[in-house]
């Protein structure tokens, strides 16, 4: 898989390279930043989940393949950390979990460019792909802290209904930004991201539990074209 990944890397910077060398109008560019987290909706009896938001960070390449005048297909290839945090107290024992998921996303955006002032004001929209590849679960009762590995499947057993460090490790979703980018190649962007993947692996010890995890951020971030 990591071999893949690298190899579909360097397609896609050889190809913008490529292509702008031949005034096609195709250009590449590279982009980072970071992401305000968290996980959405349902526990183990279906109401809903209370978590934090983590602050968490993202850094790739995009290709911007034009359309139609000011009307571009972006593909992309992001590595983005997820996650979220909770605290609570029970029997009076403060209880807090914080989870870091890695994925290698794939966004598949079509934006829209109009020159504006001194550059190009843009609004963008489409879907993402992602697939987990790492990831660490702290959990700390009072002041002891353990720490474990994520654990990627589409089930699991357990006799513990809230043994949360397995996940699927497919996740897809939507992604809406919007952002001005100089002249000079230089941009900044807004963008939001909701994800429409159950993430949590199904624990087959309780076949009739109604937990769905999803994962939803924010995000801020700087990019350069070439």
């Amino acid at each position: 898989m990591k071999n893949k990944i690298f190899f579909l890397l360097a397609a896609l910077i050889l190809f913008g390279v490529s292509a702008k060398s031949q005034n096609t109008g195709i250009s590449f560019g590279l982009r980072g930043g970071v992401n305000l987290q968290t996980i959405n909706g349902k526990d183990l009896n279906g109401d809903k989940l209370d978590l934090s938001m983590v602050t968490r960070f993202h850094a790739g390449i995009v290709v911007s393949v034009p359309i139609v005048p000011d009307f571009y297909f972006q593909p992309g290839l992001m590595y983005s950390t997820k996650g979220a945090k909770s605290s609570s107290d029970f029997l009076g024992l403060n209880m807090a979990a914080e989870y870091n998921i890695s994925y290698v996303e794939l966004p598949l955006s079509f934006l829209y460019k109009p020159a504006l002032g001194n550059g190009h004001f843009f609004l963008g929209f489409g879907p993402y792909i992602a697939y987990g590849i790492g990831g660490k679960a702290k959990f700390t009762i009072d002041n002891t802290s353990t720490e474990d590995k994520i654990v990627f499947g589409n089930e699991y057993t357990s006799l513990l209904p809230y043994d949360l460090k397995y996940f699927k490790r497919l996740d897809y979703g939507g992604n809406l930004f919007f952002g001005y980018e100089l002249n000079g190649g230089l941009s900044l962007q807004l963008n939001t991201q909701l994800g429409l993947a159950k993430i949590n692996a199904d624990n087959t010890t309780y076949p009739n539990n109604e937990s769905e995890f999803r994962n939803t951020g924010f995000g801020l971030s700087l990019g350069y074209n070439f």
